[in-house]
């Protein structure tokens, strides 16, 4: 039986989720302790870092801060430009790029910066795609990749020691250059917070016809090379109080477009408008943990204060889980030809991963779906 969170809805199930004895999650009691942060000296610990890594005789960028064009990085931008400097913007180009996101990516440019965009072989893209979507669970996982080491394959290649990523996840520390050892990066770090859910990229060599030249832009750089440039990181969330309904406000006083409807399987208009692969994503967390997209921006709201619990659940139910008929308006047909993958096809997937004891499934052990092709839960949001 999962048990949720007694202040959010977040479920047990939930990787790497840890519950204290009052029956709340570690991402709620990590919120709490924002109210003992001192936020004006966190400002001023960004202002010493930035000002220790600025070129200061202008032959250089300052930083380099990965963008996707999406509201946080567009905010992120935004807030280096407050601080006087000047950043390399560096974007790995999408999986499966919409309209409204080249649109927003462009907008990062009329802030007045320069841009680059680095985008791999998409032939060989989509296959990966494939890979990962059909051995994981996760289509998205070569974005999750790409969204880490090109940029910093660029700052290496560039000598720009410094990159300025948007939220920490774990929300912990502000990153190796704010360690009071002030240590460079390396691959440890990086594939900790890169993220790739068991798979290694040295796993895809032979596969398919992958070689290891095929993965330049997969890989990092080596830890002598990350020394020798001394490349180094911090995250912008752990100096300023990170919100993403507030950073997709300000960043539509700067030119960000949203939707005027809530995206697919989210309760949000604001974000992950720049992959149509995205609703794929999110579904397939769904199938294996019993919760969506709908329920983190729930739970972000619920800890501001702005959604009552009650009202969350109620909204979620609506929202999460639903099977990917369309994303951003494109139907699911499209999107996985993209990948030369059916939907007969893409459905036995859905099934391989989805998680049989959260879900119904008949005596040959094969999901039950409603007539909207909607998995019937055996738990009950509460």
């Amino acid at each position: 039986m999962i048990k949720f969170c007694k202040r959010c809805l977040y479920p047990d199930t939930k990787p790497d989720l840890f519950f204290d004895d009052r029956g709340v999650c570690a991402a709620c009691s990590g919120f709490e302790r924002r109210k003992e942060v001192d936020w004006p000296a966190r400002g001023e610990e960004f202002r010493r870092i930035t000002d220790r890594y600025r070129a200061k005789d202008g032959s250089n960028y300052d930083c380099i801060v990965p963008v996707s064009g999406g509201k946080d990085s567009t905010y992120q931008v935004i807030r280096l430009l407050e601080h006087d400097l000047k950043p390399l913007c560096v974007t790995a180009t999408t999986d499966s790029l919409s309209d409204i996101g080249r649109r927003n990516l462009q907008n990062i440019g009329k802030l007045g910066v320069d841009h680059i965009e680095i985008t791999t072989n998409p032939v060989l893209r989509r296959r990966i795609n494939r890979m990962a979507l059909t051995e994981i669970g996760d289509i998205s996982w070569p974005e999750h990749v790409t969204i880490f080491t090109v940029p910093v394959r660029l700052a290496v290649a560039m000598r720009v020691p410094l990159l300025v990523w948007g939220e920490n996840s774990q929300n912990e520390y502000g990153g190796p250059a704010a360690a009071q050892e002030g240590h460079v990066l390396d691959r440890r770090w990086l594939e900790e917070f890169g993220g790739l859910l068991g798979l290694r990229v040295s796993d895809l060599v032979g596969l398919d016809g992958i070689s290891r030249r095929d993965l330049v832009q997969y890989s990092y750089p080596s830890d002598d090379e990350l020394k020798s440039a001394g490349v180094t990181g911090v995250y912008l969330g752990y100096f300023f109080p990170w919100d993403g309904y507030q950073n997709a406000l300000i960043a539509q006083g700067y030119g960000f477009e949203t939707l005027p409807h809530m995206v697919e399987g989210s309760l949000a208009a604001y974000e992950n408008l720049d992959n149509y692969q995205t609703g794929i994503h999110d579904y397939f967390k769904f199938l294996k943990y019993g919760f969506g997209r709908a329920t983190d921006i729930a739970n972000n709201h619920i800890r501001r204060g702005r959604l009552s619990r009650a009202d969350a659940v109620a909204l979620v139910k609506r929202h999460d889980g639903k099977f990917p008929w369309t994303y951003l308006g494109r139907p699911i047909e499209d999107i996985l030809r993209e990948i030369d993958m059916s939907l007969d096809e893409f459905q036995t997937i859905c099934d391989r991963f989805t998680n049989k004891t959260l879900f119904k499934v008949d005596n040959r052990g094969k999901p039950v779906r409603d007539r909207g092709g909607n998995l019937i839960p055996l738990f009950e949001l509460n």
